[in-house]
Parts: structure tokens; C-alpha cells; sequence
């Protein structure tokens, strides 16, 4: 099952959310998020948080829409979307695809990723999605459904990761080796629709940027 977990980060152009809708099997709703969805006019199936930040009128809402709620203490030891994560793993996601996981808080950021790329190990597929950028969290091979010119960075997530490989790309490579404390494979260019990226151990975060970047 593909699920969507939407959170309070930043957001784009609402009809750009609203073509992808079809795709989900679940949908999870984190705290403040609960003012996007409303927006969107989307009525998750959970609302999670210790629900801190959202709007009483939309959570009155959420409760006369018949959204189950999962509320935990303020005071706890992980944040609200890394309870959202585990909630759609324990109730079978196959697929994980993150909204709003990014944004002007940059600790939040690198904990949404961090976080969910340790699912990859039980075979789960993560996305982080937003109609500007999409990472991609993988640990084997992706066929990037990029055109060219398109920008594209890897970063590695861990210690390392080894056997990487790029082919249409304005910088290939082949069975490289990447460094997670020294980032350089940053800011390349697709050469070939669809390039292809394979990693043989460790974990990427690959960030294919749709809109021209500077």
C-alpha cells in the first residue's frame, strides 16, 4: 500500500497536490499539517501529534470529519512525523511519500530523512515530494523519471555508500565511492531522459530539482 504522510513544512501550488490524489491507499496527517489538508479539501485517515501546533477550528474539523485520532504527550523522545512514519509502517506501507517533509526548520529536515531512510532496509520505498524537488531515498537503483537539463545531487545518508554508479548524467560515475562527511556529488546535470542510479551498499538521498535551480 501506498501511503501519504503529509506534514507542516513548506508546500507549493495547491493543484499540483491535488493531480496526485489518485495515488494513495492511506493518508496521515501530522499536527499542524491539519491546516493544509483543509485546504486541500483532503480528509486523512489519521491525524498524529501530540498537537501542539494545530488550529483548534481544524481540529474540530478533523473530529466531525470522522478522522481517527493519535495524540501523544508533548514531552517525548521523537518528533510527530517520525510517530507518522512508524504508524503507516506498522499498518503495512509498502510505500512511503512524504509532503511537506522539508522546509525552513533544517533540523526537521535532515531528522524527516535521516529518519525515514531506515525503512529502506525492510524494503520500503521513501519519497519526499513537492512540485519544485523530489527526493528520492534509495539503497539500490533508480531509473529517475528526469528530462535533461534537469538538476540532480546525491547525498550519501550514513557513513558512506560504495559501487555508485551514474549514467546519463553531465558527471558519470562508476563504482564510486562516496563519503557522507565529505559531500561532492552535488549540483549534476541529466544528459538522458530517465538516467539510471545504482548504489551497491549503503543509502542516497537523490534530489532531482524539476525547476531550473541557480
Amino acid at each position: 500500500m501506498q501511503f501519504l504522510i503529509m506534514t507542516n513544512g513548506e508546500y507549493g501550488e495547491p493543484d499540483w497536490y491535488h493531480r496526485q490524489l489518485d495515488n494513495f491507499d492511506r493518508i496521515i496527517c501530522v499536527d499542524g499539517a491539519a491546516r493544509r489538508a483543509r485546504a486541500l479539501g483532503i480528509t486523512p485517515d489519521w491525524l498524529v501529534g501530540d498537537m501542539d501546533s494545530i488550529n483548534p477550528a481544524d481540529r474540530t474539523h478533523m473530529e466531525q470529519a470522522g478522522v481517527c485520532l493519535k495524540t501523544f504527550p508533548k514531552h517525548k523522545d521523537y518528533t510527530d512525523t517520525q510517530l507518522a512514519l512508524t504508524l503507516a509502517v506498522e499498518e503495512g506501507a509498502g510505500k512511503l511519500v512524504v509532503w511537506g517533509g522539508t522546509g525552513s526548520r533544517l533540523d526537521h529536515t535532515i531528522s524527516n530523512i535521516c529518519s525515514a531512510s531506515c525503512f529502506l532496509e525492510s524494503g520500503i520505498e521513501v519519497v519526499f515530494d513537492a512540485p519544485a524537488v523530489t527526493i528520492y531515498l534509495i539503497k539500490n537503483r533508480l531509473r529517475l523519471p528526469a528530462a535533461v537539463g534537469d538538476t540532480v545531487s546525491l547525498l550519501v545518508l550514513g557513513n558512506r555508500a560504495t559501487g555508485v554508479t551514474l549514467q546519463g548524467f553531465e558527471y558519470p560515475l562508476q563504482e564510486a565511492l562516496l563519503e557522507g562527511r565529505w559531500q561532492w556529488a552535488v549540483s549534476n546535470m541529466v544528459t538522458e531522459h530517465n538516467p539510471v542510479i545504482e548504489v551497491t551498499s549503503g543509502y542516497l538521498a537523490v534530489f532531482h530539482y524539476k525547476a531550473p535551480v541557480d
